[in-house]
């Protein structure tokens, strides 16, 4: 019988100047694929650089992970624009980590959505459609990596854009497919065992876990654990050694 294959997939390169975020180097020697922030809700040029510097030694795919123009919110909150002005947005900033892997000999195969900006594809189809339409414009073979069973999986599927699932292994979800909003109760999972048995649950039946109802059906080719918690990387850890231990080989979708 093959070996299933996963992707374990982290928000990196969310570092600006000084200001430092998360343990990149420890990521990236275990995550498969790396969403790397590009100028919008995090990072520089500079952090780019070595973001994806980093990424090439640990032969890690690179994705472009776009988001709100709102460093001092971290790309967490709302901001009004319009569909058209968002897919701008994004192409604006896919460009700048695209220019950066020129420079560093990597190629950025995929685009995952941040956020308050990734929640709300998931959410409005005009959104989700206007993102995918971007994307496929710069490049017809860039994959979307959206959250299953949401607006922005169903816009590139009905755009015919190649595109993945992921599921969350520290978010919590609503009956809707939703992550349950930050600051609620639910939100978050910070435990990595707890965190590991939901997952392995999980890939054992196709249902995930909500606050406010029964568990729902979802697809995954990729598990995210974020970057940015003091508890990442002892998560990350802990997945990817249940993982292997289940039989599961954890490689990149790509």
């Amino acid at each position: 019988m093959s070996r299933q294959c996963i992707d374990l997939n982290s928000d990196l390169g969310e570092s600006f100047g000084p200001w430092g975020m998360g343990d990149d180097s420890a990521m990236l020697s275990i995550v498969t694929s790396a969403n790397i922030a590009c100028g919008g809700h995090a990072s520089d040029p500079e952090t780019m650089f070595k973001t994806l510097t980093l990424a090439a030694k640990n032969n890690v795919v690179v994705g472009a992970h776009p988001g709100f123009n709102d460093r001092e919110g971290f790309g967490r909150r709302l901001i009004p624009m319009s569909p058209e002005e968002i897919g701008r947005m994004c192409a604006a900033q896919i460009g700048a980590l695209m220019a950066m892997s020129k420079l560093t000999g990597t190629t950025v195969g995929y685009v995952k959505p941040h956020g308050a900006l990734g929640n709300l594809a998931a959410s409005d189809r005009q959104v989700a459609d206007a993102i995918v339409a971007v994307v496929q414009s710069i490049d017809s073979g860039m994959a979307v990596l959206a959250i299953s069973g949401t607006q922005t999986e169903q816009a590139a599927r009905a755009a015919k854009a190649p595109v993945y699932s992921e599921i969350f292994a520290d978010r919590g979800y609503l009956s809707t497919g939703q992550l349950v909003p930050r600051g609620q109760d639910g939100a978050m999972i910070h435990d990595a065992k707890e965190a590991a048995d939901r997952l392995l649950g999980y890939l054992q039946t196709g249902l995930m876990p909500v606050i406010d109802g029964e568990p729902i059906a979802l697809e995954a080719q990729s598990i995210c654990v974020h970057g940015d918690s003091e508890h990442a990387v002892a998560m990350a850890q802990e997945i990817r050694s249940r993982l292997t231990a289940a039989g599961f080989d954890v490689a990149s979708f790509l």
